[in-house]
């Protein structure tokens, strides 16, 4: 048995976690979260776990928690739209960093989340490791947040033992609670339900067709696993977590509607002002390192990702573990 943290805990990708660390066997976890006006608290429900504690006195008291055995760092603002500089750089970068340096001196396993969102735009390629870091330019406070400690951990030598972790587009059970943050198949599923059809942006860029840009979609239970892979060793690095496809818009459509058993039908609208200059247009995730470090599993088609996700978790309304 291990003694592990998990940060971020009940959110989307730290519950699922938690989920999973449970079908292994673990349950000697503590959750590390902040409670908000959100319906998050329901993803702990079904879970196995020995404490919960606030996410700014977990600061304040790591010496109480310097025994364990492991910490997932996946607390963090997510939101691609916000824009106050200060909270995202304290609470996303900062955080990290104290982390970090408390995980290194007393020698925990640390694995945290960084993001796709680090690649901005693509122009500098999306190959993980850190060779390339100081060219990468993010598109928005978020990307720039998490790519501040990736080159901060750089610098240091950090990641000849600590992961980084760059999610690409995860979406799965236990996202309800992210609003606008949710993933268009859990958006997709309200629209369709209410309205029949799916509304998605059209393209302001020349060079791709209304539809026809898109991202790299893995499901979170894939990107779990992926995230475990690393719970055991002392070795590190920054990793891509990803499909390794890029699935355009319309494919996410297609796969969601006959998840649902209906016929497509889609409404392309404007994309607002606000995005049109820090949109990414293609992603894919670049896999050689993780594959190189040992993991070697099949990654779920899209199609299947979303019928497994549509059907038996969004129409019968259930969390992981219910």
């Amino acid at each position: 048995m291990r003694r592990i943290i998990v940060t971020g805990g009940a959110g989307f990708i730290g519950s699922a976690l938690v989920w999973r660390l449970n079908e292994l066997g673990h349950d000697d976890i503590l959750i590390v979260d902040r409670a908000d006006e959100t319906d998050k608290w329901k993803n702990l429900a079904p879970l196995k776990f020995s404490d919960y504690i606030d996410a700014d006195d977990f600061l304040d008291d790591l010496d109480f928690f310097k025994d364990a055995d492991a910490i997932f760092h996946m607390g963090a603002c997510s939101s691609t739209t916000e824009t106050d500089a200060d909270y995202m750089l304290r609470n996303n970068y900062q955080y990290t960093k104290d982390l970090a340096e408390f995980s290194a001196v007393n020698d925990i396993r640390f694995i945290y989340a960084s993001s796709a969102a680090t690649y901005g735009d693509g122009s500098a390629g999306m190959n993980d490791g850190t060779d390339d870091l100081d060219k990468l330019r993010p598109l928005n406070i978020y990307g720039y947040s998490k790519h501040l400690f990736d080159q901060y951990a750089a610098r240091k030598g950090m990641f000849e033992k600590i992961v980084g972790l760059k999610y690409f587009n995860v979406f799965g059970p236990n996202e309800d609670h992210k609003g606008d943050m949710r993933s268009l198949v859990n958006k997709a599923f309200d629209q369709i339900n209410n309205t029949g059809r799916l509304k998605l942006f059209k393209s302001a860029n020349p060079d791709y067709a209304d539809g026809e840009f898109g991202r790299d979609f893995v499901y979170v239970k894939v990107a779990v696993e992926m995230t475990l892979h690393f719970m055991e060793g002392a070795g590190g690095g920054l990793f891509n977590v990803g499909s390794g496809r890029m699935n355009t818009w319309n494919a996410l459509a297609d796969a969601t509607f006959k998840a649902l058993d209906l016929p497509k039908n889609v409404e392309f609208i404007d994309m607002p002002e606000n995005l049109r200059d820090r949109y990414q247009y293609h992603t894919q995730a670049e896999l050689r390192r993780i594959r190189d470090a040992g993991y070697t599993a099949e990654i779920t088609p899209l199609d299947e990702a979303v019928a497994d996700y549509v059907r038996n978790y969004l129409i019968p309304g259930k969390h992981l573990g219910d």
